[in-house]
């Protein structure tokens, strides 16, 4: 088992390390969803943790809708993070349509320098997640996709997250990676049943479960101890 921890400045990302963290999920503004941190954290937290460290790409918080302006923004900040040494790039786009923006990938990925990217939550705005999985097949690059399986918690989306991992797995090529409204309680009893090899952590180990606070050691230690058991 994997577990994936969003960090959002140098605190989290050595609590995170520290306490039973396998990767991070580097953002800024984790209250509109995460979008791209500034290039000087990247640099620091690649410097000085030892887990991979991927890297949100999100110019904004509007929508997953992009631009032609918005997808070089995304450009060029890919540029800039795999110059940094960062493990992995997080992005997502979609149509008008609500289908993935393939004309955008294929702009971004080549840009990506081999490093893993994972499909970040704009999946879960699909009309057709089936659809969306074979259509992020075609990508190599594309080694994830972070999902709750729809629009409600991870946690009430068990028989859903089952279907995309049994669904990613014919292909072999994609892990899906269960997140968003996922708890410590409960969770090993969920990965059980969905078949997940992955999770994703955010506001569920920090105090008070707020977005805003620190992560709180003692239940990151003992969430990563529980997910660990499963390996």
């Amino acid at each position: 088992m994997i577990l994936e921890v969003i960090a959002t400045c140098m605190d989290d990302a050595l609590t995170a390390e520290a306490n039973g963290a396998d990767r991070l999920e580097l953002i800024t503004a984790i209250t509109e969803g995460g979008l791209t941190p500034g290039i000087g954290l990247v640099e620091q937290a690649v410097r000085t943790v030892r887990i991979p460290v991927f890297v949100m790409v999100r110019p904004h918080s509007r929508s997953f809708v992009y631009t032609e302006q918005d997808i070089e923004t995304m450009a060029l900040e890919i540029k800039t993070i795999v110059q940094a040494g960062a493990a992995g790039i997080v992005l997502g786009a979609l149509t008008p349509a609500g289908k993935i923006d393939e004309a955008a990938l294929e702009r971004l990925l080549p840009l990506t320098g081999g490093l893993q990217v994972t499909f970040h939550r704009a999946f879960d705005e699909l009309t057709d997640q089936r659809e969306g999985l074979r259509t992020l097949m075609k990508y190599p690059q594309i080694t994830r996709v972070l999902t709750s399986a729809g629009p409600r918690p991870a946690m009430e989306s068990a028989l859903e997250m089952a279907g995309l991992v049994a669904e990613a797995s014919r292909n072999g090529q994609l892990t899906i990676l269960a997140g968003s409204g996922l708890t410590t309680e409960g969770i090993t009893g969920f990965i059980r049943k969905t078949g997940v090899q992955e999770v994703h952590f955010g506001s569920a180990v920090r105090y008070n479960h707020s977005n805003l606070s620190p992560i709180d050691p003692s239940a990151l230690r003992k969430l990563a101890d529980s997910v660990h058991q499963l390996r």
